[in-house]
């Protein structure tokens, strides 16, 4: 039987929620977001397991790479993922990971880039049942207007995820245009 194993960490943002089975990462989510009791009865029945306090191999790098990335010093995560959900939200989510540490595009650039123009609101959806925030980077899909739309952890966290991208990207900028 797949064994799942829950860990409550803090971040810069909040409480976070972490999940992992023997294959990866399968939840990350803040404390307070409005699905997470939703998310994890649908853990448990895609992986016909009970959900467990306990420390998962994952979660010690997970941790290390997470205050990383906080501090602008990590831009692609290695720790091993398992996103539960169905072949066509794994393959959204999969397109999201293709998004640039730093870079946006809008919801109709996704559904674009997954061939897929007139199903805009089925990809948005699909976004939405991300259970793994930040690595899973669904902060960087923004609306056609560029205004900040659809986060489950909250539109400010969002903003938060991208300052941090943005500062980060910015500061790098200046430091090597700086003359020698």
């Amino acid at each position: 039987m797949n064994k799942i194993y829950r860990k409550e960490i803090e971040s810069p943002l909040g409480k976070i929620l972490l999940c992992a089975d023997e294959q990866g990462i399968c939840l990350l989510d803040f404390f307070d977001g409005k699905a997470v009791e939703t998310q994890l009865k649908q853990i448990e029945k895609s992986l016909k397991s009970k959900i467990e306090e306990g420390e998962s191999p994952f979660f010690q790098l997970l941790e290390e790479e997470l205050k990383l990335y906080f501090k602008g010093e990590l831009k692609q995560f290695s720790v091993p993922l398992n996103p539960i959900g169905t072949d066509f939200q794994r393959k959204v989510w999969e397109e999201l990971r293709k998004i640039d540490y730093g870079q946006t595009i809008s919801y109709q650039q996704q559904a674009n880039n997954l061939d897929i123009p007139k199903s805009v609101r089925a990809v948005a959806n699909a976004n939405g049942q991300n259970k793994i925030s930040i690595l899973i980077p669904c902060h960087r899909v923004i609306g056609s207007n560029g205004k900040l739309t659809g986060y489950a952890g909250g539109i400010w966290r969002k903003e938060k995820l991208l300052q941090i991208e943005k500062n980060i990207l910015f500061l790098s900028l200046i430091h090597i245009s700086e003359p020698t």
